[in-house]
């Protein structure tokens, strides 16, 4: 296997550039810039040469043992200071040095699970720790990769395991007389992964919001306030407001971290009846936004209702507090009226959605779930039979054990792999 190199922190200056270099010949690298190689897993100072004894830098130098390592295998990490020039130099050596190249997006952690140091779903959370904006991402994908996904899995295994040992036992002695009913233990096992299972699913969704965030739609009729209230939430002005009623044609998007969740604000085209061809295709872009929408604000004048059925949770204000002469449940982006208490609201709605998320976080980990509770049910469908299904039963345990192993990588892992490494960056 090759031995790779990369950049391991953000590219430009800084006080500090972590270079990484992994593989059979990463301490015949070290050798060649440091002079030695410290013992592993110790930090020590060193002056870094090229091949013709020039210093490169002063650097920090730690060494990893093979199987201690994150890919699994050796390597050194040099701890530079972190100018540009610096890091071109130490790139620029070890690109000399035979049997180094440059690590392609993505290559260590992809190292990492070939090696058996992360599973599938650990390199998920890591891509999602690492592309995490907001506290619910980062607490979420923590939880991930740090093996939650992995851990339930095993333990599901387990129990679908011990479930078909048993109707293989009834299998292998069906002529003779089985001292004992198995259907009851393997029946309860059955139910306990298959109940747990549905529970997962059902969070999964709350869960792959957190990952890619809600949205929260501003609705009303024109010129009720939506681009004015939008701008305040933003802080700056992301959409264009005037006295004219029509002037939103298209669905602006505003991305925020409102109580420590990513919320996507939508400013909607004003819901009314009109002639015109391209304010049109704006409304019925806002309806459909509106429908698909995770949480719904309407905008209302005094005395008006919402122009759409409110869901529950749906938040409706009284809108331009700044005329009405009262602020109780009524809004004005243009004076600030009540924008506070609508943040909060809005934190306490999808809060209390988060608190039943699950730990799968992508429609690749639901759908591997919902695979494995569809062969647990015929499993469950076929159990009183006994005997003359036993064996059929069998192979839908079996099929649900391949959705798990999916899940985490144990089989078809190819098909995903480009897939997931495609958003590391080079020198992770």
């Amino acid at each position: 296997m090759d031995t790779v190199y990369a950049l391991a922190t953000a590219q430009g200056k800084a006080g500090v550039a972590v270079v990484r270099v992994s593989g059979p010949r990463a301490f015949d690298a070290c050798l060649r810039i440091c002079g030695d190689v410290p013992e592993p897993r110790n930090s020590v100072l060193r002056v870094l040469r090229d091949g013709q004894g020039v210093q490169l830098d002063q650097a920090l130098v730690l060494t990893f043992a093979e199987k201690q390592s994150f890919t699994g295998e050796e390597t050194v990490e040099f701890h530079l200071h972190g100018s540009v020039a610096v890091v071109a130099a130490v790139l620029d050596v070890l690109g000399g040095i035979d049997g180094l190249r440059l690590a392609e997006p993505g290559e260590f952690t992809r190292r990492a699970l070939e090696n058996g140091r992360l599973d599938l779903a650990r390199v998920e959370g890591l891509a999602d720790l690492i592309d995490a904006e907001t506290e619910a991402q980062r607490k979420q994908a923590l939880r991930v990769f740090s093996g939650a996904l992995g851990g339930k899995c095993e333990v599901w295994r387990g129990l679908l395991l011990r479930a078909v040992a048993l109707l293989e036992a009834t299998i292998d002695f069906a002529d003779e007389e089985v001292p004992v009913d198995v259907s009851f233990e393997v029946t309860a096992l059955v139910r306990e992964v298959a109940e747990a299972l549905e529970r997962e699913i059902a969070g999964s969704w709350v869960g792959e919001r957190i990952r890619s965030g809600f949205e929260v739609a501003i609705i009303g009729a024109p010129n009720v306030g939506k681009s004015t209230l939008l701008n305040s939430l933003a802080g700056r002005e992301a959409a264009i407001t005037s006295e004219y009623a029509g002037t939103t044609r298209d669905v602006i998007e505003v991305r925020m971290d409102l109580a420590g969740l990513p919320v996507t604000l939508l400013d909607t085209a004003g819901l009314r009846e009109t002639v015109d061809a391209v304010e049109s295709i704006g409304i019925a872009r806002a309806r459909a936004r509106a429908d698909a929408a995770d949480l719904r604000v309407f905008l209302v004048e005094a005395g008006e209702k919402p122009e759409m059925d409110p869901r529950e949770d749906d938040i409706i204000l009284w809108a331009k507090a700044d005329l009405l002469g009262r602020a109780e449940n009524a809004i004005s982006g243009k004076t600030g009226a009540g924008v506070s208490e609508l943040v909060a609201r809005i934190g306490q709605v999808l809060s209390k959605r988060v608190a039943g998320a699950g730990i799968a976080t992508r429609a690749r980990h639901r759908q591997a779930m919902e695979r494995g509770l569809g062969a647990l049910q015929a499993a469950l469908e076929l159990l009183p039979y006994g005997e003359a299904s036993a064996e059929v039963a069998a192979e839908e345990l079996r099929v649900a054990i391949r959705a798990l192993d999916s899940l985490v990588g144990r089989i078809d892992v190819e098909m995903v792999l480009d897939e997931i490494f495609a958003s590391f960056c080079l020198g992770k």
